[in-house]
């Protein structure tokens, strides 16, 4: 599920649902659709597979309305098609919704609702509208009624964000959600709703928040707020000041939230740009020939950057069977290791700017030879003046602590792995099925970014008071340790630090004082009884240990649990609640969580 936009009371409401679309597309998306309402008796659904284009392509001049909705659409339940595409419609075609989230109980209720009926997608959105047509002709339920009745069906633990539409009340948007954002944008004459504020700020730049469990009938010219006992509420609106880095904050009090809960739309992104219909992924062979030459890949990155590359590492070794090295750009500059006979590098920035990286790309091109960017930032130094180049295709990046280009990273060098794999006829590289794993990972991200009050709770809870605290893991978890400790420290200023779990014993346990909070990752098979059996020893010591767990190794007392993906894309989804964890300690601060002290964004000194 991806981006929903809504507007009544506009006669440009098919430009504003098309205007709203667009602005959503960072987040990723397989198809597209609209459905709009003259109020005179018209009405017109369009939807088509594929970019907004192919939508707007659709559209005739006769699709015009006062009132509509729109959504782009990643797929959750069924394929990407047409039929599968929102808006959703009852089969009576009096009832139109869209939706982002996920209905977990969908089945049962299909089960004890509609068995009668003829559902025409494999969605779980087409049964919420399905159902509410159903109450109103079986029971002979208002639309309100039904709506209600249906939200309180609907499992507690299910994601959703709804905007309804009644054919016979065609001005009425009826909007609910839980877990998943959405907004209401109140415009001169006329009101919106949107997934963010992004979406709407080319018409308002006034906004209204809706809580989860709120029911929400949007009109041309009033917004009437209920719980779900019918107890009205009332709230301010709120401005987004119109400057460019207000603006692409939306109406999210930091960057960095806004670019946490950007990392599921920025895997389905790298999907959408790396692989073919046919799950294949499209890397420009002349990068695949020169590194097939290389004896040797260096990797190059500073901070994040050099973290993200401890995770590529491991795949490149994996997939295409070349020896690869992670190394630190500042040290790299005026140190350098002797080399290969036929080295390859890649260079990992955010910015695309960083001087130290730069600084070896330097040298590299005296000596010719080849190398490879990966970056988020088309046209930048390092792109240009790299051999090749490889885009993260992950939105502007403004908080200092970065959190979505690490993971960008990350899925691209994934990429490339398997790219590089499948051309030197690797098998493995062959079965590994990464279009998936990442529709996987991007899925489990959202499962985590809808759990955010759990997080808040612990970091409140272990991490708001301690001056320090130590993350632990080993093999792939133990490079998620560093970026974790990294996240923490940089924002919230606790002195955290990453280790492999197995060095405790060689001298960071003397560290462990009463209290100290231990973070332990634990996603790998091999090593997860080691990694406990670290935390253990540190709980002898009087640590508060936190778990970070893969969810088929969970134990009934572990701390968070992740979704499953496959082992090598763990780093994905561990790294995310450490994310969290560090934002939500700093923001118990009272700190700056975008500006830390003494840090910029992009280091661009030596």
């Amino acid at each position: 599920m991806c981006g929903i936009v809504g507007v009544t009371g506009s006669n440009r409401s098919v430009e504003i649902l098309i205007n709203g679309l667009k602005s959503l597309e960072y987040r990723g998306y397989d198809s597209a659709g609209i459905y709009v309402n003259d109020q005179n008796g018209h009405d017109y659904l369009v939807k088509r597979q594929g970019r907004i284009a192919n939508l707007e392509n659709a559209l005739t001049d006769d699709v015009q309305g006062l009132a509509g909705i729109g959504h782009t659409r990643w797929a959750t339940h069924g394929q990407p098609s047409e039929t599968n595409s929102h808006p959703h419609y009852s089969n009576d075609k009096r009832f139109y919704l869209v939706h982002n989230g996920v209905i977990e109980n969908y089945d049962q209720l299909k089960r004890d609702y509609l068995s009668e009926v003829d559902l025409n997608s494999q969605t779980d959105t087409e049964v919420i509208v399905q159902l509410v047509a159903y109450f109103v002709k079986e029971n002979q339920m208002s639309t309100k009624a039904a709506f209600l009745k249906v939200l309180r069906l609907i499992s507690s633990d299910s994601s959703y964000a709804f905007v309804l539409m009644d054919r016979e009340e065609p001005e009425m948007l009826y909007v609910a959600k839980n877990k998943s954002p959405l907004l209401i944008g109140l415009a001169d004459g006329y009101n919106m709703v949107g997934s963010d504020a992004i979406s709407m700020l080319k018409e308002t730049n006034q906004f209204m928040e809706i809580e989860d469990h709120e029911l929400v009938m949007v009109t041309p010219d009033n917004i009437q707020l209920e719980d779900f006992d019918g107890q009205e509420h009332h709230r301010d609106s709120f401005t987004v000041d119109m400057d460019a880095n207000a603006a692409d904050k939306g109406a999210y009090p930091y960057y960095m939230l806004k670019e946490v809960d950007e990392q599921p739309a920025v895997m389905r992104r790298i999907v959408s740009e790396y692989f073919d219909q046919a799950g294949n992924p499209s890397v420009d062979e002349a990068i695949l020939a020169e590194m097939a030459k290389a004896d040797h890949i260096y990797i190059i990155g500073a901070g994040t950057s050099y973290h993200a590359g401890l995770v590529g590492a491991r795949l490149l070794e994996k997939y295409a069977h070349i020896p690869t090295s992670v190394n630190i750009s500042s040290e790299f500059a005026y140190d350098r290791p002797l080399l290969s006979q036929k080295p390859f590098f890649i260079f990992l920035s955010q910015s695309g700017e960083t001087a130290d990286s730069r600084q070896v790309l330097v040298d590299v091109n005296e000596h010719q030879w080849p190398s490879l960017t990966l970056t988020n930032v088309d046209k930048s130094t390092l792109s240009r003046e790299a051999t090749f180049t490889m885009l993260l295709y992950a939105g502007p990046e403004i908080a200092v602590a970065s959190t979505k280009a690490y993971t960008a990273q990350i899925a691209v060098e994934a990429v490339l792995a398997k790219a590089l794999g499948m051309y030197l006829a690797d098998d493995q590289a062959q079965a590994f099925d990464l279009r998936a794993q990442l529709g996987a990972v991007a899925n489990g991200m959202q499962a985590i970014t809808d759990s955010k009050e759990d997080l808040e709770a612990i970091a409140a809870r272990f991490l708001s008071k301690p001056r320090n605290a130590f993350y632990i893991g080993r093999g792939l978890d133990w490079t998620v340790s560093i970026e974790a400790a990294l996240k923490l420290k940089e924002i919230s200023y606790v002195q955290a630090e990453g280790f492999a779990s197995g060095e405790l014993k060689h001298g960071t346990i003397a560290l462990i004082e009463e209290g100290t909070p231990v973070i332990g990752i634990i996603t790998q098979d091999r090593t997860a009884g080691l990694t406990r059996s670290n935390l253990e020893e540190t709980q002898a010591r009087g640590a508060n240990a936190i778990t970070i767990v893969a969810r088929h190794l969970a134990q009934d007392n572990d701390t968070i649990v992740i979704p499953d993906v496959d082992a090598d894309l763990t780093p994905l989804l561990s790294v995310v609640p450490a994310q969290l964890l560090a934002y939500y300690t700093s923001l118990g601060k009272g700190l700056d969580v975008d500006k830390p002290r003494n840090l910029a964004k992009s280091v661009t000194v030596m």
